[in-house]
């Protein structure tokens, strides 16, 4: 008697998602009034719960290419001379808030794959004089921070976008001190999505294909060595037609999470 081997899962193409998020994102810093499925700029920050006083004192050229899906500051609760990686750091809004509430004894440092998100963020750094922000080119999975060396790790709206999420969240837990904490918005599912879509290259650029169902984002998040504290919705929302629609049939959605590293 012979058996039938399952069927494969089929996976994403890879290059072909890395192609097009750079495009995306390329076209996010350089052309941040363009049309795009996702509310930008400071509108959006204000609506999600950053703070005018924050968004006062970081440079505008950044808010304006702001995409991210929540706030989670006051969940790190930042202090004065921490250390903070930023995975995903765009063009820099949530990296000089962070160099706001770590002040000039903390460091900033933020990881992203996009020339030209960190040539905007670079080019800002230097004109609003953030002496403790640096930017460096790089992929989420794989940072060139050393182990135990960082005291918080911050992302908004870019793990979904990784094809191997627990390779991220191990890279984190490699990064943070003991009890250093993870601090991220991110979008997730409410139920799994179907193979057609969770294979869509376009979808996971739009951040959608790529998001994972909540419940095993939580556990894939705890499995890499972390305690997850607190889990809360984002006020976010899609605004394209294909986006919306993907929210309403299978409960795309924005939370943010605070876990910490177990000692």
């Amino acid at each position: 008697m012979t058996t039938q081997a399952a069927p494969r899962k089929q996976q994403v193409d890879e290059a072909s998602l890395e192609s097009q998020v750079k495009e995306m994102y390329r076209k996010v810093a350089v052309e941040p009034e363009g049309e795009f499925h996702f509310e930008m700029g400071r509108g959006l920050a204000e609506r999600l719960g950053y703070p005018a006083e924050d968004l006062d004192r970081i440079p505008a050229g950044a808010i304006e290419s702001f995409a991210g899906v929540g706030h989670y500051f006051h969940l790190a609760e930042l202090k004065d001379g921490e250390s903070v990686l930023d995975l995903g750091s765009g063009s820099g809004t949530d990296t000089f808030v962070a160099a706001l509430k770590v002040g000039p004894t903390g460091k900033v440092l933020g990881i992203d794959m996009t020339d030209e998100q960190r040539a905007k963020a670079e080019r800002l750094r230097d004109e609003a004089g953030f002496t403790n922000v640096t930017y460096q080119k790089g992929y989420i999975e794989d940072v060139s921070c050393g182990d135990g060396s960082v005291d918080v790790v911050i992302s908004n709206g870019v793990i979904n976008l990784a094809p191997d999420k627990a390779a991220v969240f191990r890279e984190v837990v490699r990064v943070l001190r003991p009890g250093g904490r993870l601090a991220i918005a991110d979008i997730v599912t409410e139920s799994q999505l179907p193979e057609s879509v969770s294979c869509d290259a376009d979808l996971w650029a739009a951040c959608i294909g790529g998001a994972m169902q909540e419940d095993d984002y939580r556990a894939t998040v705890e499995a890499a060595g972390l305690e997850v504290v607190r889990v809360e919705p984002c006020p976010y929302d899609f605004i394209s037609d294909n986006a919306m629609g993907a929210a309403e049939k299978w409960g795309v959605k924005a939370v943010a999470l605070l876990a910490v590293k177990r000692a």
